[in-house]
């Protein structure tokens, strides 16, 4: 029996999360609702559990040696961390972008198709059209529709990072995690992604980690300010930024300390 609850509205619900790195702990009492086809942003300081939370809402801090979870993780109700969970079913609802563009050292073609191919789509003509729609969607398709055969080595910074979202699509997941997405790009770059995450909520919900102030305020509806494990303020991201509840967030924000 998989433990199961409703959180209405909400597509992902941590309850109360303590997470260890074995006897360190880097999470205390983590309690957020992340809202389905909204863009939430985690800001804080370095080290201070962002993208640690960010791994752990598809169960990649799995992969570390002697980590450890304490509380609920919901994903659409589900316990995601319910003993009767395949942690690989989770990563195909929730895919996830990292800091530094990886593709694959393949064309760009078998990039898109690699992961389908593995879950067992082999049709080629649906193939064709799910690159060209990912394409599309990552707003890459007019860049390299002539070039699919090409390595996706040869590809600049920015079309990479748009390749490993498009990777990401390609597994038709529920929620796109981004690690600061565009910390290794120029900011035109940055601006081309911004867009991009903005047009992707109609279809997808968004959590992203960023260090980029105006970023969090540019892309998100939603924002959660963390500091030493904690997370010490959540609201709407216009309020975070404007009038926060709490002096420590508006500290972060306005670059007194951080």
């Amino acid at each position: 029996m998989v433990d199961k609850l409703n959180h209405d509205g909400s597509i992902i619900a941590v309850e109360h999360v303590n997470f260890f790195y074995g006897t360190f702990k880097a999470l205390t009492d983590i309690h957020m609702l992340f809202k389905k086809n909204a863009v939430t942003a985690l800001i804080g300081p370095s080290g201070c559990g962002k993208s640690t939370l960010l791994r752990l809402l598809n169960r990649m801090n799995d992969l570390i040696d002697g980590t450890r979870v304490e509380g609920r993780v919901y994903f659409e109700g589900l316990n995601m961390y319910d003993p009767n969970i395949d942690p690989v079913e989770i990563r195909k609802k929730i895919g996830m972008v990292f800091q530094k563009p990886n593709p694959f050292p393949k064309s760009i073609y078998n990039n898109i198709v690699y992961g389908p191919k593995l879950t067992g789509m082999n049709n080629k003509n649906d193939l064709n059209a799910l690159v060209e729609k990912t394409l599309k969607q990552s707003v890459l398709w007019d860049e390299v529709k002539d070039i699919l055969d090409q390595s996706a080595l040869r590809l600049s910074g920015g079309q990479q990072q748009r390749l490993c979202i498009a990777r990401a699509l390609a597994m038709n997941p529920d929620v796109l995690l981004m690690d600061e997405p565009t910390s290794a790009l120029d900011p035109i770059s940055t601006a081309k992604i911004e867009e991009l995450i903005d047009e992707l909520k109609t279809d997808y919900t968004i959590i992203i980690v960023t260090h980029n102030m105006q970023q969090a305020a540019r892309v998100s509806d939603e924002t959660g300010f963390f500091y030493l494990g904690k997370l010490i303020e959540y609201n709407e991201t216009k309020k975070i930024f404007t009038k926060p509840d709490l002096k420590q967030t508006e500290d972060y924000i306005t670059g007194r300390f951080g």
